[in-house]
């Protein structure tokens, strides 16, 4: 029974995470690895200030891209 394990960052629709585990559970299917009744897809959603890559969190980093963006716009 294969367990696919994804973690984003929040923000995402419900709509838009129940398509990605239906595209992975067809992309098992499809390089038989499993039967669809046999794979467990566990989506995992970080909040953006608890997500880091080089000591910067995603939010810290969105919000100095927006202060760029509007000071770039003035």
């Amino acid at each position: 029974m294969p367990v696919v394990q994804i973690t984003l960052t929040q923000g995402r629709s419900p709509q838009a995470i129940r398509s990605m585990i239906s595209k992975v559970t067809d992309a098992i299917v499809e390089a038989e690895v499993a039967p669809k009744s046999n794979i467990r897809v566990l989506v995992t959603e970080i909040p953006r200030e608890h997500f880091a890559a080089g000591d910067v969190t995603i939010a810290e980093r969105l919000a100095s891209q927006d202060a760029s963006a509007e000071r770039s716009s003035s």
